[in-house]
């Protein structure tokens, strides 16, 4: 017994990530959603074992757009919930310009922007996503469309508006990819062709969701928000690390800029520390399903 709980207070005491949403309360931010992380059972059954058997494929099980491929699941759900949190959480009734990132990689920011686009669309919301991760791009590989020509082909006046917007097969929704990586991501997105850029999409769309790199790592976020009406940090529990979020909101404070909220990501049961209702109700509803 001694040695168990000797054991259990070492793996608590190194274990420097986020494990529930208490800690993110207490840091004085705004959950604005919980995505149930899916099991083991729901990957075998709708994704086939295939998928799990190495980290590439495990990558590619987690970047389903599964708004679209089982709207009626709760994982789907979930997300609605996030587009409504949004909507409540801005009065202004002019195009909404939302930018989504995370501290670190491989938290979901990007499973995350590309399923609330989704939501919107289907909303009847004329909605644009944009790829503005210039250094390691993956919105081309979830829509499966052509990197180039993409947002560096405009900066860089290479090709105009109309020649980088890729239509979707879902109504409502256009995507414009990365473009070629460029030298020089940062002064790309803080040069005056990039407020250009945004104010036209302001006045042809909706909803302007931007997926952006992480925010620990490099600036180019930063360099973005001066320009976003709403800024959505997605954290992983068991993944996001506390220092990295620490350091994200007194970037966020040291620059005047405001963190609407939180998408706490991959949720289970396990880090529902102070929210069991949740999964209580959760289960209610979905756990009998076959």
């Amino acid at each position: 017994l001694i040695l168990g709980v000797g054991v259990s207070m070492c793996v608590e005491l190194f274990d420097n990530t986020i494990k529930s949403i208490e800690q993110i309360e207490r840091r004085g931010l705004v959950i604005l959603a919980m995505i149930p992380a899916i099991s083991s059972h729901e990957k075998n059954k709708r994704a086939g074992k295939r998928y799990i058997k190495n980290n590439l494929q495990v990558e590619k099980l987690q970047r389903r757009l599964i708004t679209h491929e089982d709207p009626k699941s709760p994982i789907s759900e979930s997300y609605r919930s996030l587009r409504t949190s949004l909507m409540y959480t801005k009065s202004s009734k002019e195009c909404n310009v939302i930018l989504v990132s995370s501290p670190g990689p491989g938290e979901g920011k990007t499973t995350t922007i590309a399923n609330l686009a989704i939501t919107y669309a289907n909303l009847g919301k004329k909605t644009l996503l944009i790829d503005s991760d210039l250094r390691k791009p993956v919105i081309h590989n979830v829509f499966k469309a052509d990197k180039s020509p993409g947002l560096t082909s405009f900066l860089s006046s290479n090709s105009d508006f109309q020649d980088i917007l890729n239509k979707t097969d879902i109504e409502n929704l256009d995507i414009i990819t990365s473009g070629v990586i460029p030298p020089n991501p940062s002064e790309l997105l803080d040069s005056q062709k990039m407020i250009d850029f945004i104010n036209k999409v302001k006045i042809d769309y909706d909803i302007v969701l931007f997926d952006s790199p992480p925010l620990v790592a490099v600036t180019d976020a930063f360099v973005l928000l001066k320009h976003i009406d709403q800024f959505i940090l997605v954290i992983r529990p068991g993944k996001t690390e506390r220092g990295a979020l620490e350091r994200v909101i007194t970037s966020t404070e040291q620059s005047n800029l405001k963190i609407t909220g939180v998408v706490m990501n991959a949720m289970s049961e396990e880090h529902s520390y102070g929210s069991g209702y949740y999964y209580n109700y959760y289960q209610y509803y979905y756990g009998d399903k076959s």
